[in-house]
């Protein structure tokens, strides 16, 4: 995983250069780089396929035509969260290797090679109309491995072609994609379901279509990434420095011997030969880059975060983190959202599937504040509100289940105001746990370590996710209500996680997050071994020649103003 170099590492004349050049950020700036927003909208097609498999099956599993060729797997409450989580399981397996193909083979080609391993598992599900539940099992797995490498490999590409202004904004349209996965398969699913009627006269297509449509996102992305460019960090990782620069060039619609392709070039440059230098310091046996030495840096790595009580305490915000984010209950509902609202009293599956529906747009609109106001707000505070709506709708909804179970027919009411408090539950993770988890397993770490442990907090999520597919069935036949309860108490666990050991990330520099983290000096050393790369490979002269050039036009430009008002 690479990245831009954090602002404390970064000289501030560079920055402040750039910035300059570059002008604003935000709309405007993805405006102004137009070709590179066009590229990442177009590779968050990984992150839409992320969440589409989140919400596709937890429609098909009503189905009653799908339910005829699954049999008891749909009926047994184990096997059916096995049918779900086993897809979370592949992509914890995929979380692992993705690191490994994105570094040997180019993030490009690692995506490419994962839409493949994607649209074999969609074909294998598909067979399930003549195999039954085998496919959908094996088929489910595969999905999930490509899935689970381009929830890490989409990202990190779009954060190494794009340029440092519009990064942030980058990141928010990968949550917006996979939100609108998650919306658009729920949607599918409701409109399929009346394929044949809803009965036993119910079309196998029901299933099969939204099971089958993933193949066309997939297929675009795999065919287009054939045409996109290499990420230019990774070309300078791999002396590839000519082919970076041209790339840089293309990206930017600037020149090659532009001042800003030079800066970022420069950069770029500069954070290679940091990552290079810090593994040769630590593990000096796997400094040359072959295919071996790729794959065991990535376990010896995560391994020594366990190393020191600072950075553990850094893996235990990462991990605890990603740990309540899934055990909110959000992905119960996810993938049972159909199931739940039946249980609350809606009167048929096309009824529940199409509050599932409501679900989806509620999640995808609940992202919108957490992009404008998360740098402004803190993460904790936002973290902390999140918790607290999600506790009071699940001790809301538990109290009117515990009531009403026995009587929906007559007390249809409390079964709808039971929906409206499911809903009001994913708008409250929607802009609070949803998107600032990531953003704080993102920020805690030293920037030697930060791809690894960013890794080992996506591990983390979907190992947790797994589990939560798995236990949510039987939880909801045997606990009932208090499956909801359940999940209340572990969100408020969260909440207290939160406020206790959790420290405030906003706009902190390296420095600081060092003194949170009792690991003072860490990040110091990291700044002065980047400030020598920099003066080594001349960044810090071309800053110098930058500087002086501005110097100089803005001389020229005070004469002329002074002989016109001459």
């Amino acid at each position: 995983m690479g990245g831009a170099i954090p602002d404390s590492v970064v000289d501030g004349a560079a920055l402040a250069r750039r910035q300059a050049l570059t002008g604003a950020s935000g709309p405007v700036g993805l405006v102004k780089n137009f070709r590179v927003f066009c590229i990442a909208c177009f590779a968050c097609l990984g992150e839409f396929l992320y969440g589409y498999n989140q919400g596709v099956l937890s429609g098909i599993l009503t189905m009653t035509s799908f339910g005829t060729h699954m049999g008891s797997w749909v009926i047994d409450q184990t096997k059916k969260g096995w049918l779900t989580s086993i897809f979370e399981l592949g992509a914890w397996v995929g979380c692992l290797y993705s690191g490994f193909i994105a570094e040997t083979l180019s993030r490009k080609y690692a995506i490419i090679l994962n839409v493949g391993i994607f649209i074999v598992g969609v074909i294998v599900q598909s067979m399930a109309v003549v195999t039954g539940n085998s496919c959908i099992l094996g088929g489910r797995f595969v999905t999930g491995l490509a899935i689970g490498a381009l929830s890490v490999n989409v990202p990190n590409y779009n954060a190494e072609v794009a340029p440092p202004e519009v990064r942030g904004s980058l990141v928010a349209l990968q949550q917006f994609a996979i939100t609108g996965g998650i919306m658009v398969s729920f949607w599918i699913d409701y409109g399929t379901n009346n394929i044949g009627g809803t009965g036993s006269t119910q079309s196998d297509a029901a299933w099969l279509v939204p099971i089958c449509l993933q193949l066309v996102p997939g297929l675009c992305l795999g065919i287009g990434m054939l045409f996109m460019p290499f990420s230019p960090r990774w070309l300078i990782h791999h002396g590839r420095e000519a082919e970076a620069r041209k790339v840089l060039s293309s990206l930017r619609g600037l020149s090659q011997d532009d001042e800003l392709i030079e800066l970022e070039f420069l950069e770029i440059k500069a954070q290679s030969i940091f990552e290079k230098r810090s593994t040769a310091e630590k593990w000096p046996h796997l400094v040359e880059l072959t295919a071996w030495n790729t794959f065991k840096l990535q376990f010896v790595a995560i391994g020594s975060l366990f190393r020191t009580k600072a950075m553990f305490r850094r893996v235990i915000v990462a991990t605890v983190t990603m740990f309540f984010q899934q055990f909110t209950g959000i992905n119960a509902v996810l993938y049972y959202a159909p199931s739940i609202f039946e249980a609350l009293g809606t009167s048929s599956n096309t009824t529940s599937l199409l509050a599932t529906g409501v679900v989806g747009i509620a999640m995808f609109i609940a992202t919108i504040p957490a992009v404008l106001y998360i740098d402004k707000l803190g993460r904790k505070p936002v973290l902390l509100a999140g918790a607290t709506g999600m506790v009071f709708c699940h001790m809301i909804i538990a109290v009117i289940f515990a009531k009403n179970q026995t009587q929906w027919a007559t007390h249809k009411a409390a079964g709808w105001a039971a929906v409206a408090f499911v809903w009001l539950f994913v708008v409250n993770f929607g802009y609070s746990w949803g998107p600032c988890a990531w953003v704080i397993i993102s920020e805690v770490w030293p920037l030697s370590n930060r791809a690894y442990g960013i890794a080992l907090g996506a591990s983390a999520n979907w190992m947790s996710n797994f589990i939560v597919g798995q236990i949510t069935p039987d939880m909801l036949e045997s606990l009932k209500y208090g499956t909801f309860i359940f999940f209340g108490l572990m969100t408020f666990g969260g909440g207290i996680f939160i406020w206790s050991y959790v420290p405030e990330t906003k706009r902190l520099t390296l420095e600081e997050m060092d003194t949170l983290f009792g690991s003072v000096g860490v990040a110091e050393a990291e700044a002065t071994r980047m400030k020598e790369i920099q003066l080594e490979i001349g960044l810090a002269d071309a800053i110098d020649r930058i500087g002086r050039d501005d110097s100089s036009d803005d001389e020229k430009a005070a004469v002329e103003e002074s002989e016109v008002k001459g």
